[in-house]
């Protein structure tokens, strides 16, 4: 957030770097530089404040891109990069930018634990379902049966899915928005609003190796009947003429039904609660065809922050022992004199 009250206003050509972009024409990472930047300028976002962190792949380009601080680290290790710049100066806006491949194979483990730590770090996940910077390979997020350079008689895996993962391992944030969809916006306003790891995914077309992989959602003609919008407190409404809903059919399951369709009305369907964390996982299972998918926030609560907890405990050993010294670290415990 902002904190110099005597800074210029900046525009979201501010945020744009000195570097050529390049992502292959049509890509959506696109889309969505051009959204955070004018996210950023929305929020007014300092520069000279904020640091972006990526891995390796098509998407982990993004540091280059963007006019402030930024780290392209190693494959998979961006969380531990990134984590390492907050607890450093927890006065940075630290983001990082990951993708399918990057952050959900090599990455998975270290995704997982800034996200349980709740490092107050906004991880943005490009998903397309692909390997799309070594060129078409199949990603932990490919769904069964796709046909890649890897998987020619197509993939034998079960697609992960990030928002579940995100969510078993006790993020305190976590939304979905698509790449070209007017709530991404929504979605970034309120991941940078929010303390603590916020995760997001963002559905992303690869359109050179896995393009229209989520036209159900970004065709004007299919979207609305194929996705949900969250609105916390609001009924799981959705449709072209808003006439279609989800219901639980018993505990844990859910049920498409249609509005004044055997007395159907608003109250009997599922109200969307962000604070739920059982609801959101099962709103996370929601996949395409066989529901609407949902997309917005579906989970966030406060808690608190690793770097806060842990600059707690230095305070708090100083306050008992002192300021120490490099020296008498050195010198201090089993101590050996070699003789010459």
């Amino acid at each position: 957030m902002p904190t110099d009250t005597d800074a210029p206003v900046l525009k979201a050509k501010d945020y744009a770097s000195d570097q050529d972009v390049r992502w292959c024409p049509g890509c959506g990472d696109y889309a969505i530089l051009n959204q955070v930047r004018k996210v950023f300028a929305k929020l007014q976002i300092p520069t000279h404040e904020t640091v972006f962190v990526s891995g390796i792949g098509c998407s982990s380009r993004f540091p280059y891109y963007m006019n402030t601080y930024g780290m392209h680290s190693i494959h998979g290790r961006a969380p531990a990069v990134a984590t390492g710049v907050k607890i450093a100066n927890p006065n940075l806006n630290v983001w990082l930018v990951t993708g399918d491949g990057d952050g959900l194979s090599i990455g998975g483990n270290h995704l997982m634990h800034i996200l349980r730590r709740n490092v107050n770090v906004k991880i943005l996940l490009f998903n397309n379902e692909i390997y799309g910077l070594t060129k078409g390979q199949y990603s932990p997020t490919s769904p069964e049966g796709k046909k890649t350079k890897s998987t020619p008689q197509g993939s034998i895996d079960l697609p992960l899915t990030a928002l579940s993962l995100a969510l078993s391992v006790e993020a305190s944030f976590v939304a979905r928005c698509v790449d070209v969809d007017k709530d991404i916006t929504r979605v970034l306003e309120r991941a940078a609003a929010h303390k603590g790891s916020a995760f997001v995914e963002i559905y992303q077309d690869c359109n050179v190796f896995n393009h229209k992989a989520f036209e159900y959602a970004t065709d004007r003609n299919t979207k609305e009947d194929s996705i949900i919008r969250l609105e916390h407190g609001k009924p799981l409404i959705f449709g072209k003429d808003r006439d279609k809903g989800i219901r639980l059919n018993g505990a844990r399951k859910c049920e498409v039904v249609n509005l004044n369709d055997n007395g159907v009305k608003e109250d009997d369907l599922l109200f969307h609660d962000e604070h739920d964390e059982s609801l959101a996982f099962l709103l996370s299972r929601m996949k395409h065809p066989e529901f609407p998918e949902p997309m917005g926030v579906f989970y966030s609560i406060s808690d608190d922050c690793y770097e806060d907890l842990l600059e707690q405990q230095v305070e708090q050993e100083i306050e008992k022992k002192g300021r120490g010294t490099l020296e008498s670290l050195l010198n201090e415990g089993a101590t050996y004199d070699v003789a010459s």
